[in-house]
């Protein structure tokens, strides 16, 4: 392993931190389930914020075309990806990006499509736009050509969208699995999709997270049937760790899906936060060497967790994710009872995200949040492999 890249503070200074991931516990839990990271803000972001507040501009959002012209450069760069800066309009974060998408695109008893195991606030957002949900879960399959150990059920996803879906709620990359969808994968849901006439929106808010072995392709890259049925939704909120600045973006990739979206209430641009906003650009504009830095390092972790796992708790399935700092555990062999997560809690004193919250299918899984020290992990399982 190479040296430490980017450090993060100590866990004493850590505790002090006002976060819900910090706040949610007392201290001698060791927290790990939150999807933020522990480590220092970007110099970019830092000092935009730092400009603003000793200028004390701090007033509502108003006109910002910095947003779509920075966003449109970073993916060129990172992706190959040409985007219209004018296409990309702002939203409050993403689950309030995702709710106005449905409400444009569906109606009440309108039915939209997930596949779980999947981020728990996908079952948040469909709630509260009363949509029916259709799920067809991702089956478990060793052979799966991308490692993942969870491969599309093809022939469930056809049957939904035959049955008569307004939407397909992807995320992408994928939350808890860590898994990249294949450039095929993409191609064969917007064909579903363009032959249904079924929209896909896209969350894609870890795609600036993604490792080198599986390359990251945005959905509206893949030509103009994308174009055709296809929304995004991205943030720097993951890839920066801004979460609490509040401020997501909303992309289009044709003129007449940018028209179809001018139905989103305009008030989802000014509900968004004018420090979120401009900490936004300067990510997308000056953040890419820090991104650069935090993958290395999270890449380093990740493979740590490898070593642990091998070395203390070997019972514990562990598939090295293509995205993001999240850990996908499968622990039903430690025999932890119905909800494993809360045992790990009270008898190792660490806490995962439990996952039954991600579907019937994460029941005996747990998320981990290795957006950490190598310090802090480490401690997470040797406070396991005592008291597990």
């Amino acid at each position: 392993m190479s040296d430490r890249l980017i450090s993060a503070p100590s866990l004493a200074e850590l505790q002090t931190h006002r976060s819900e991931k910090w706040r949610g516990f007392t201290h001698d839990i060791l927290p790990l389930p939150v999807a933020e990271m522990d480590f220092p803000v970007a110099d970019g972001i830092r000092e935009v914020l730092s400009e603003m507040i000793s200028k004390s501009d701090l007033g509502y959002l108003g006109s910002i075309p910095e947003m779509g012209t920075s966003f449109s450069g970073f993916a060129k760069r990172r992706w190959n990806w040409d985007v219209e800066p004018t296409f990309v309009r702002i939203a409050t974060d993403v689950g309030v990006a995702v709710v106005e998408l449905l409400r444009v695109f569906a109606k009440p008893g309108d039915k939209v499509l997930i596949s779980s195991p999947v981020y728990q606030n996908f079952y948040t957002w469909i709630n509260e736009t009363k949509i029916a949900m259709v799920d067809v879960p991702f089956i478990k399959n060793a052979e799966e050509a991308d490692g993942t150990g969870w491969s599309h059920d093809w022939a469930g996803i056809e049957k939904a969208y035959q049955s008569g879906l307004k939407v397909h709620l992807l995320c992408s990359p994928h939350n808890p699995m860590g898994k990249v969808y294949s450039r095929e994968d993409l191609l064969r849901i917007v064909a579903l999709s363009k032959k249904h006439g079924v929209i896909v929106i896209s969350d894609e808010i870890h795609a600036p997270l993604t490792f080198k072995e599986q390359p990251f392709t945005p959905l509206l890259a893949l030509g103009e049937d994308a174009a055709e049925v296809g929304v995004a939704v991205n943030a720097a909120s993951k890839g920066w760790n801004i979460a609490g600045l509040k401020c997501a973006i909303i992309i289009s990739q044709s003129a007449k899906m940018h028209e179809k979206l001018n139905e989103l209430p305009p008030a989802l641009h000014y509900r968004a936060s004018l420090l979120g906003a401009f900490a936004t650009v300067a990510a997308f504009e000056k953040g890419e060497l820090w991104l650069n830095t935090v993958i290395e390092q999270l890449d380093h972790n990740r493979k740590l967790i490898a070593e642990l796992i091998k070395e203390k708790i070997p019972t514990i399935g562990y598939t090295i994710p293509h995205c993001s700092y999240l850990a996908w555990l499968d622990v039903s062999k430690l025999n932890l009872g119905e909800d494993p997560g809360a045992a790990i809690v009270e008898r190792a004193k660490v806490a995962f995200n439990p996952g039954h919250i991600y579907g019937a299918s994460g029941k005996d899984y747990v998320r981990l949040n290795f957006a950490t020290s190598p310090e802090i992990i480490t401690e997470a399982f040797n406070r396991m492999a005592r008291a597990l």
